[in-house]
């Protein structure tokens, strides 16, 4: 499935978890019906298609140099999750791993599923995996399955 994130948020943040969640396209609310339109044929055929001010601003963050003796990311703490992922997020994901549906996740945490479905979302788009495969896979590549 191709996606393209129709938003009114427009940070670095937001669009970066979108991109490395796989969406090819990303418009803000404002976006006129023919860039909608031109965004829907574009993915469609493959390409990509971002919002004009994001990408500017993608661009800019791209020719920024980077710092050469600092670290790209902060180191974590021992037994804290990778990628920011909240110690719940990490938690369901690890049960992911074991296999349970989000209805037994649900209950195992005592949330609802919808909040489980909020978790799984939030951690696929910090982590950067599509599906619950590559979850699966990444639990294990980082010590969180069980």
């Amino acid at each position: 499935v191709q996606v393209i994130v129709l938003t009114t948020y427009s940070d670095d943040e937001s669009v970066f978890a979108a991109l490395r969640a796989g969406a090819r396209g990303y418009l803000t609310k404002d976006a006129e019906a023919d860039e909608l339109a031109r965004a829907i044929r574009r993915v469609h055929e493959g390409k990509a298609m971002l919002d004009s001010d994001v990408q500017a601003r993608l661009l800019d963050r791209l020719d920024a140099p980077a710092p050469s003796s600092e670290p790209t990311a902060p180191a974590r703490a021992a037994g804290e999750p990778p990628d920011d992922l909240t110690s719940r997020e990490a938690e369901v994901l690890g049960l992911i791993a074991a296999g349970l549906s989000n209805a037994e996740i649900a209950r195992r945490l005592v949330l609802s599923e919808a909040t489980v479905k909020t978790h799984i979302n939030r951690l696929f788009a910090k982590t950067g995996v599509r599906d619950r495969a590559q979850a699966v896979r990444y639990a294990y590549e980082h010590g969180l399955a069980p």
